[in-house]
């Protein structure tokens, strides 16, 4: 899966490098702001995929004594900072753009060039947004695309999808705009397109930010996995009655789980120390992304509400 993740990446940002350079050629021939907005989010995607590898490669760092559960969490932090960058980088520079076009329209020059432009970048970006969308599906299983962005733990792969989505969108945008300037002439609808742009691009990444940060504050793992993990919890040995099961996402696939277990009195110390033992081998092994597990061995018979 993580392998997949970095295929993405990398697609995404070879399509997202050569889009920029296209699109600042582009601007540079012909004065679209529209244009000139693009090549600044391409920009930023391309830095964004840099970023999203930097945190997958931190993200796989062994525990030490500072940080004793790992550094799993890195990927979220990074893609937090991609919809920051996203947010400023992206969608606040083409709104000044835009705002800077009405104030002082200019006439666009070859605009065939920036139609051609436009077109090649449609062709990669759609590209590299089917490889993330198949990715996207191989990864969820087919489910609802929305719920399934609110249900994922892995954050690499819908940040390449939000912001390969936004960029379709945007060039869109970009076409519409530029040739309303160009058959109308009114060099002031490119810099209405370039807020529209940014306007897109803004939430594209508050979308993406609201998603990251509830991972970064800790969500839980998915209710099947949860219920895989009791089922194998209550056929311990000796388990009577087990109770309050947390779980805690640290990483796409690092997940914590505690729990408390009421076992059966007439056990040792050893029994119960061989019971979790062996619960815990297999939790592990049929849930490969639960890396802890936590048993507080408890008397609930007589603390059990009525």
């Amino acid at each position: 899966m993580a392998g997949g993740s970095k295929k993405v990446v990398f697609a995404a940002g070879a399509a997202n490098l050569g889009i920029a350079a296209a699109k600042f050629v582009g601007a540079a021939l012909t004065g679209s702001s529209a244009m000139f907005a693009e090549g600044v989010h391409s920009l930023v995607d391309t830095s964004n995929q840099g970023l999203l590898l930097l945190g997958m490669k931190r993200s796989q760092k062994p525990a030490d004594a500072r940080h004793p559960f790992g550094y799993s969490r890195e990927i979220y932090f990074w893609s937090f900072v991609v919809a920051v960058l996203l947010f400023a980088a992206g969608g606040a520079v083409a709104i000044y753009e835009g705002i800077h076009k009405l104030h002082a329209p200019e006439p666009i020059e070859n605009p065939v060039v920036n139609y051609v432009i436009l077109l090649v970048a449609v062709a990669l970006e759609a590209g590299s947004f089917v490889v993330a969308l198949k990715e996207f599906r191989t990864v969820t299983g087919g489910r609802n695309w929305w719920t399934a962005i609110r249900e994922a733990k892995d954050p690499v792969l819908y940040t390449v999808l939000f912001e390969d989505s936004a960029a379709l969108l945007g060039l869109v945008v970009a076409l519409i705009g530029l040739a309303l300037a160009h058959l109308l002439d009114q060099p002031a609808l490119d810099g209405v397109a370039s807020i529209v742009i940014g306007a897109i691009l803004i939430v594209a990444s508050l979308l993406l930010a609201r998603e990251t940060m509830g991972l970064i504050i800790g969500e839980s793992a998915m209710p099947a996995v949860l219920a895989d993990v009791e089922r194998l919890i209550r056929a311990g040995e000796g388990v009577e009655t087990v109770r309050d099961i947390n779980s805690v996402h640290l990483g796409p696939h690092d997940i914590v789980v505690t729990a408390a277990v009421d076992f059966d009195d007439r056990l040792t110390a050893g029994d119960v120390e061989r019971s979790i033992a062996a619960i815990t081998a297999a939790v592990t092994a049929a849930q490969s992304d639960v890396k802890r597990v936590y048993l507080a061995p408890v008397s609930l018979g007589a603390a059990a509400p009525a």
